[in-house]
C-alpha cells in the first residue's frame, strides 16, 4: 500500500509543478472557453447557461490532454520499476497485456474523441447550428470504441457475468458486449454532463476513485492500484486549479475519457452495480438530462426549468460552491455505500 500511495504523491508533484506551465501554453495556443452560443449536448438551445456562465468565457479548456499524458506516461514508468524491486504484481485476471490494453485504450480513445470535440468548439465555435461535435456522431464513435472495449473484455478476459448483490451472479454471455457498451457510453456522457460547475466533476470524480482504490486493493488487482494511484494525484493536483474560481477545465478530451475509464474500472472489478451507486452523482446528472429531452419529445413540455439537475439548482437560487461542495458530501456517502455493496458476498 506504501508503494501506491508514494506513486500517487509523485503523480501529484509531477502535475503540480506543470500546470501552471500548461495553463500558460493553453493562453498562447488560445484553447480557450467561448460562449456556447448555439447548442447544448442534445442540440438544444442553452441561454441560462450562457446567462449563468458568461464569466467563465476564456478559461482555459484541455486540462485532459496533461492529465491523460501524465498518467498514461508514469503509469508505463511504473512497470520497470515493478520488475526492479521485484515488486509482485497481483491480478484476478490470467492475462496482465489484455487488462492494461483495454484499460489505456480506454482511457487513450476516448480522449482523442473529447480532443476532436474540442478543437471544434474552440475554433469553429461559430457554426449556426452545432456546438463541437453533432450529438450522433459523438454518440456513434463512442459506441464503436466501447463495443471495441466490451468484445476484449468478453473474449480476452472471458468476462461474461453480472454480480447482483443479494440476487446472486448471472451469465449472460454474449449480451455482455452490449450491457457493457451501455455502461461505458453512458459514464462518458454523464461525465460531460456533469463537468458545468467549477470543481464538480473532478471533486465527484475524486471520491469514486478512492472508493475503487480501497475495493481494487481488496480484491489484490495492482494494475488497477497502480493506475487509480497515479490518476488520483492528478486529479487532486488539477482540482486546486480547477475548484472555483476555475484557472483550467477539462475540456471533453478529459470528461469523455475520464467518465469511459470510470465505468471500465467498475467492469474490470467486477461491480457494476457499486459503480452506480459511487457514482450517485453522475447518474443524477444523466438521468435529469435525459429525463427532460423524453419530456420534451414526448410530452411536449420541460420535466425541469433547465437541465442537468445542477443547471436547475442555480436557477433555484443555489450559488455554485454551495453545489459543488454539497455534491462532494454525496458523493462521500455514495462511495461509503458502494464500497459496502461492493465488499457484500
Amino acid at each position: 500500500m506504501s508503494f501506491f500511495i508514494s506513486l500517487l504523491l509523485v503523480s501529484f508533484i509531477i502535475n503540480s509543478l506543470t500546470l501552471i506551465p500548461f495553463i500558460n501554453l493553453l493562453y498562447r495556443l488560445k484553447l480557450q472557453r467561448k460562449l456556447q452560443k448555439t447548442k447544448d449536448a442534445f442540440n438544444n438551445p442553452t441561454p441560462i447557461f450562457d446567462n449563468l456562465h458568461r464569466e467563465k468565457v476564456g478559461t482555459p479548456v484541455g486540462g485532459g490532454v496533461l492529465l491523460v499524458t501524465t498518467t498514461i506516461i508514469i503509469f508505463f514508468l511504473t512497470f520497470p520499476i515493478l520488475y526492479y524491486f521485484w515488486i509482485p504484481i497481483k491480478t484476478v485476471y490470467n492475462n496482465l497485456f489484455s487488462e492494461v490494453k483495454i484499460l489505456l485504450f480506454t482511457f487513450f480513445s476516448f480522449a482523442l474523441v473529447g480532443l476532436y470535440d474540442d478543437l471544434k468548439k474552440v475554433f469553429f465555435g461559430k457554426d449556426e447550428q452545432f456546438f463541437g461535435l453533432r450529438l450522433r456522431h459523438k454518440l456513434i464513435l463512442e459506441i464503436i470504441l466501447s463495443v471495441i472495449i466490451s468484445f476484449w473484455l468478453l473474449t480476452e478476459l472471458k468476462i461474461s457475468i453480472i454480480h447482483i448483490p443479494f440476487l446472486g451472479v448471472f451469465d449472460i454471455g454474449v449480451f455482455y458486449i452490449p450491457f457493457a457498451t451501455f455502461v461505458i457510453v453512458s459514464f462518458a456522457n454523464a461525465y460531460n454532463i456533469t463537468d458545468g460547475l467549477d470543481g464538480l466533476a473532478a471533486g465527484v470524480l475524486m471520491m469514486a476513485l478512492l472508493a475503487f482504490w480501497v475495493i481494487s486493493n481488496a480484491i489484490l488487482d495492482t494494475p488497477l492500484s497502480i493506475f487509480i494511484a497515479i490518476w488520483l494525484g492528478g486529479l487532486i493536483a488539477f482540482l486546486y486549479f480547477n475548484i472555483y474560481p476555475a484557472r483550467i477545465f477539462l475540456g471533453d478530451v478529459g470528461s469523455l475519457s475520464f467518465g469511459a475509464t470510470l465505468a471500465i474500472i467498475g467492469l474490470l472489478q467486477g461491480k457494476v452495480f457499486s459503480l452506480i451507486i459511487i457514482g450517485g452523482i453522475f447518474v443524477t446528472e444523466v438521468a435529469s438530462s435525459l429525463l427532460q429531452l423524453i419530456s420534451k419529445r414526448y410530452r411536449g413540455k420541460k420535466l425541469m426549468t433547465v437541465a442537468p439537475f445542477h443547471l436547475w439548482l442555480q436557477t433555484r437560487g443555489w450559488n455554485e460552491s454551495t453545489i459543488v461542495f454539497r455534491s462532494w458530501l454525496a458523493s462521500i456517502i455514495f462511495a461509503i455505500l458502494g464500497i459496502l455493496l461492493a465488499l457484500l458476498k
